[in-house]
């Protein structure tokens, strides 16, 4: 959209913003043609005092709503490619239909990868080569996670095995000593 209207994006992330007036300056300093991305929405009651309001909320009985996001799939990579870089095919692209068959991924960070972060000659084999990269990082995140995860259920079985054995031989003492009374 942004390069349909020949928009400026800036990307606000609040998590780094301090207060109110920091983010009025950030705002103040957008070229008035532009869009204006901002992330990490819910940090933003910090920005308006309202945190300590949602937290009492909370305390009394209120239930955030939790909307469950697909990810991104090798078709919606492609309406993404289109929107974002303007193409409808590369050379990458089995590349990237292959990773994001593997990996889970949504479309905000596919999109993110999407945008050119510098002038190059080729931007779309840029940006296209950064949402690669992207993946297989998630792609090994996501394995780092299983495994430790599986790790952590063997240790949990394990534990739970011992404790069991443990709750045996004290069942087994006790019976003994009630056999020599």
């Amino acid at each position: 959209m942004a390069n349909l209207l020949n928009y400026d994006i800036y990307d606000v992330e609040l998590t780094s913003v301090k207060d109110n007036t920091e983010l009025w300056k950030l705002l103040i300093e957008t070229m008035s043609k532009s869009i204006i991305v901002i992330e990490d929405i819910d940090c933003s009651l910090n920005l308006t005092g309202q945190r300590k309001k949602e937290e009492e909320e909370k305390e009394e009985g209120r239930m955030d709503k939790h909307i469950e996001l697909s990810y991104c799939c090798f078709e919606a990579f492609k309406v993404l490619a289109k929107n974002y870089l303007d193409i409808d095919s590369h050379n990458l692209f089995p590349s990237i239909e292959r990773l994001l068959g593997e990996t889970n991924m949504t479309p905000a960070d596919v999109a993110e990868n999407l945008m050119p972060k510098s002038i190059t000659d080729d931007p779309e084999t840029a940006c296209l080569e950064d949402l690669i990269q992207a993946i297989e990082t998630a792609k090994e995140d996501m394995r780092v996670k299983a495994e430790k995860e599986a790790k952590g259920k063997e240790e949990e079985e394990e534990t739970l095995k011992k404790e069991k054995e443990t709750k045996e031989k004290e069942e087994a003492a006790g019976e003994v000593k009630e056999k020599k009374r």
